[in-house]
């Protein structure tokens, strides 16, 4: 068997079999188990292509290749973005002209018809979904995308199948082998498991079961009804699941978004969230990836607080052997959080507090996506008045505060005084209306500065570079399925031919040429001059009189200073060297020898001047 990982496959194939002992106990189960991984590992190596295989090469030499400030993710839905796969291709020289290097498009596959959750209710992992193109097209994107130095991202659902899925197909139709691929219960069994489970759609799909008429059981559903839970407790499924994970591996795909990660593992008692077994799971995966396509990255998303997060890059022996990244949603919280309350504390507490990260490990950071702002994340950061200013927040967003700018709306709140989560593009919920708001400008540049300035991956969700307004065609939350479709505009072709058409915008320029521009800026200097390679890197900085809105950190040798507050804020920092250039304003100099004001929701980036840092002040 030929394979390029940085681990000998010997030793890989102990650190697998070790997890299989952990999950599986019994030694009969475990030794099918890996042998049918190996046997599929060597399978898919063999079909792997040359130029794959080189790629691994490169990357097993250069390990933290993912880990430096050269990277900048985007993320789409096809269809919204760009109509289908081939003309994701057209839009490329977008892509580039931004700086993006690692392309995330949402569910692609083969989805259930009618209702799909957005496409994470999978019929077939294995084919792409009809209406955007075949699976030559994937290949021949991927392909393009490589040849540009974009790397493509895909989701992979682990957690669930569409019920139209031909597993369960088969379990309805009585068989066997099929119905052990998901969790079954009776009507005592649901009551005893719904008193700990969480509700992840109360409204428009409350419990976390469903009755299927043909088994006479309920099936355990965690998201919607016609997503059926995987249980990996049958060795069967983990095996079925590496194998689709390689598969798409070979078609090109370069990451792989983990969706539900901290789901997999049952346990009555519990809410069936972060168990140690979810995490033996995908370490199996990691190790396998590792084996066989070692290029590839595999992406938590675990929307779970701050400290339950480092588990998902692989502590102890197995530290960095699980994850490459995660999503950091507590900073993308706490940052609306903090702009709602016109109070940075939370942010600085957070920052202060990260974990250490292995070095080929790293966060994606964000503002938004194509899901919620979920708050619950931030509930264990809070004691009872942070509590209360976290339901201000969710209430500020969702345009229902006195004093609010903010045109979103509430996802899934089962109490009008509930905290669950706000929908609405970025420009909407920072009330960036039009190109002579000043203020909204100030604000979208002041979350986008800190994507940037957060020192991990940074991600721009589709249509926040042009500034792009919520869904017109969304309807109202009484007769939408999923009010997040509010926030899954089509991409706007006359913003994105200005935007393009316009090199060097004035103040006041069209909203999607100066968004861009804002956009281009940050990359620009963030390539140039941000050098810390995850958050924890961070120096975070206590200024001598701040204003409470004020967070203040250093990334690499350039001071981020950031005012979440309406009003001016004092910021005297302890600077031995008094004059800096603000790189977000070139050519302009900036004396601190006296303190600094920021202007409401101001963003500067300091570092010394070139004369002053060679004469090593």
């Amino acid at each position: 068997m030929t394979m390029t990982t940085a681990q000998s496959p010997s030793a890989t194939e102990s650190f697998i079999r070790n997890r299989l002992i952990n999950v599986y106990k019994d030694p009969a189960r475990v030794e099918p188990c890996l042998t049918a991984l190996l046997a599929l590992v060597e399978k898919r190596v063999a079909e792997r292509s040359t130029e794959l295989k080189k790629l691994d090469a490169e990357r097993v030499q250069n390990p933290n290749w993912h880990c430096s400030n050269r990277m900048m993710a985007y993320s789409a839905y096809v269809d919204r973005f760009a109509g289908n796969l081939k003309g994701v291709s057209r839009r490329i020289p977008h892509l580039k002209s931004m700086g993006v290097n690692y392309l995330h498009l949402l569910p692609f596959l083969k989805m259930r018809p009618g209702q799909s959750d957005g496409g994470f209710a999978v019929e077939d992992f294995l084919q792409v979904e009809p209406r955007l193109g075949t699976n030559q097209d994937l290949l021949d994107l991927t392909q393009e995308l490589r040849a540009n130095g974009i790397s493509l991202c895909s989701d992979l659902v682990l957690n669930h199948v569409s019920d139209t899925h031909a597993w369960a197909q088969a379990a309805r139709l009585g068989d066997r082998e099929a119905q052990a691929m998901f969790y079954w219960v009776d009507e005592a069994q649901r009551q005893s498991l719904e008193a700990h489970l969480p509700q992840i759609f109360p409204q428009t799909a409350p419990g976390n079961f469903v009755w299927v008429e043909e088994v006479q059981k309920y099936v355990w559903s965690t998201f919607y009804n016609y997503q059926w839970d995987l249980n990996y407790s049958n060795p069967n499924v983990l095996v079925a699941m590496a194998d689709t994970l390689l598969a798409l591996a070979n078609m090109g795909i370069e990451a792989f978004r983990l969706d539900s990660a901290a789901f997999l593992w049952k346990r009555d008692g519990t809410n069936c969230m972060n168990h140690a077994e979810c995490h033996w799971i995908l370490q199996c995966l990691r190790a396998v990836i590792d084996l066989a396509a070692p290029g590839v990255l595999l992406k938590a998303e675990a929307i779970v607080p701050t400290a339950e997060l480092p588990p998902y890059f692989g502590q102890g022996d197995a530290q960095g052997r699980e994850c490459h990244l995660a999503y950091q949603s507590s900073i993308m919280a706490a940052s609306w959080y903090c702009l709602a309350n016109q109070d940075a504390s939370l942010l600085n507490k957070m920052i202060r507090e990260l974990p250490s990260m292995a070095a080929d490990t790293t966060w994606i950071s964000y503002i938004r996506c194509h899901d919620d702002i979920g708050w619950n994340v931030l509930k264990p950061e809070l004691n009872a008045q942070g509590y209360s200013k976290l339901q201000f927040a969710s209430q500020f967003f969702s345009g229902n505060a006195p004093g609010s700018y903010a045109d979103g709306i509430s996802f899934q709140a089962n109490d009008p005084n509930a905290v669950h989560g706000t929908n609405g593009m970025l420009s909407d919920l920072v009330g960036w209306k039009d190109e002579q708001d000043e203020h909204g400008f100030a604000r979208y540049r002041l979350l986008m500065s800190l994507v940037f300035a957060s020192a991990g991956i940074p991600m721009i969700y589709m249509g926040d570079e042009l500034a792009q307004s919520n869904n017109k065609d969304y309807g109202t939350p009484e007769d939408c399925v999923d009010s997040r479709d509010i926030h899954r505009p089509a991409m706007d072709e006359d913003a994105l031919n200005k935007a393009h058409s316009t090199p060097n915008p004035s103040e006041t320029a069209e909203r999607s040429v100066r968004a861009i521009h804002c956009i281009r800026s940050l990359r620009t200097i963030q390539k140039t001059h941000l050098t810390a390679n995850n958050t924890s890197e961070l120096q975070l900085l206590e200024p001598e009189t701040a204003h409470p809105g004020v967070l203040a950190f250093k990334n690499g040798e350039v001071i981020c200073l950031f005012n979440f507050s309406a009003e001016k804020a004092d910021c005297r920092l302890s600077l031995g060297q008094q004059l800096y250039t603000d790189l977000l304003n070139p050519g302009q100099s900036v004396d601190c020898s006296d303190g600094l004001i920021l202007e409401p929701w101001q963003t500067r980036w300091l570092k010394r001047t070139a004369s002053q840092a060679s004469n090593g002040l």
